[in-house]
């Protein structure tokens, strides 16, 4: 198989999706991999240390594509790449269709066989590829957070831990999963006072055991949202429904109930986020105003800390990757229950009920996509 890395192009993107020891680990494998130019310069990877992996070196991404079987990115693919991408092309990535209608409609105009990080699952309903930049994301936000509650960044001009004789910051979080987690942990050992609020009470009691005293745990329903809300200086929105949009968890008129100049940051914009007020921004503007409350909803926090993200990251695509290229995609996906669930998009076919719902396609079972997959000319596997 040809493995195609083309460069990032989304705003401020540094990482990249395959580091030298993934070439490396293809090329013995016999396959052939082709980086685009400074692919991974973002994260201190020259062309030369691609090239000693065994990788080739494009001038173009549209070299890339135009000779890759798969395109393994880190980011969901931009508007000036859907003409690059062809039938039976797979793209494995990051995709959050759920968030844009207009990426949906391209890729399923496009033939491509769109293999997305975010919804391969295991066995235990946990998202292996989802986790390592959930992490990053959740502690993240409390750094981003503690950064805009500045004065001069917009703020309330609240430092998080305070200092003795003044209380320090009151930070809520929505949602109690691996982005939460880490949340309330960077803003407990900060000394913030901490409520993280969850609809699995399961899951709340766990956290009530590993997270230490300044942290307290609330059932999440809008009338507890509403009241934590009014106490915030800091507020993190880490809510995620499995393939599908993120739920609106805070209305325009909880907002105007909070403090003046109070911070939220919506790790979940991309996948539509839980503030109604929640729009993307990018790491050259990543604040808005809405109902004097400042926004940080940049659309890929992680790729500010790139080196960290990508090593994190590609720890977990690595065997994924590895195994897409060895077995070819259909049989890949036949054999591995978890990597199945990755499929959500596949000869113009919507096979993620969640987004075949929400933007009005029909829903095709796996095995339909994977039986015309065998049937169709495409690219080889």
């Amino acid at each position: 198989m040809i493995v195609g890395i083309p460069k990032e192009v989304k705003t401020e993107e540094y990482r990249v999706s395959a580091v030298p020891a993934i070439v490396e680990s293809l090329v013995r494998a016999g396959h052939e991999v082709i980086v685009e130019t400074s692919a991974g310069r973002g994260i201190g990877i020259s062309d030369g240390e691609y090239l000693e992996a065994g990788a080739k070196i494009a001038a173009t991404a549209a070299e890339v594509y135009g000779a890759a079987d798969m395109i393994v990115k880190v980011k969901e693919p931009l508007p000036q790449e859907y003409p690059l991408i062809k039938d039976g092309q797979v793209i494995f990535t990051y995709f959050h269709f759920a968030a844009s209608e207009s990426l949906t409609k391209a890729m399923v105009d496009s033939g491509a066989v769109c293999i997305a990080y975010e919804t391969i699952e295991e066995s235990d309903g946990s998202l292996p590829l989802l986790t390592p930049m959930s992490e990053v994301a959740g502690r993240m936000a409390i750094q981003e957070g503690a950064k805009y509650l500045e004065r001069p960044m917009g703020g309330r001009g609240v430092l998080l831990g305070g200092v003795p004789g003044v209380a320090p910051a009151n930070v809520v979080i929505l949602g109690g999963g691996i982005a939460g987690t880490n949340a309330a942990k960077m803003a407990a050992g900060m000394g913030a006072n901490v409520i993280v609020l969850d609809i699995n009470i399961d899951r709340l009691r766990y956290l009530d055991d590993v997270l230490p005293a300044n942290v307290c745990t609330l059932m999440s329903n809008s009338y507890n949202i509403r009241a934590a809300l009014r106490e915030a200086d800091l507020v993190v929105g880490s809510v995620l429904r499995h393939g599908a949009r993120t739920p609106v968890l805070v209305t325009r008129e909880m907002l105007k109930q909070m403090k003046p100049r109070a911070v939220v940051v919506d790790i979940a914009v991309d996948q539509g986020g839980c503030f109604e007020t929640t729009r993307p921004t990018t790491h050259l503007e990543p604040t808005f105003v809405e109902e004097g409350i400042v926004h940080y909803c940049v659309a890929n926090m992680p790729g500010a800390v790139a080196c960290t993200s990508t090593y994190a990251l590609t720890n977990m695509t690595a065997p994924y990757i590895i195994a897409l290229a060895n077995k070819g995609w259909r049989d890949a996906l036949a054999e591995n229950p978890v990597l199945r669930k990755g499929l959500n998009v596949a000869f113009g076919k919507v096979v993620l009920p969640e987004i075949a719902d929400l933007f009005g396609y029909d829903t095709y079972p796996i095995e339909s996509v994977l039986n015309m997959g065998r049937t169709q000319t495409t690219l080889s596997d």
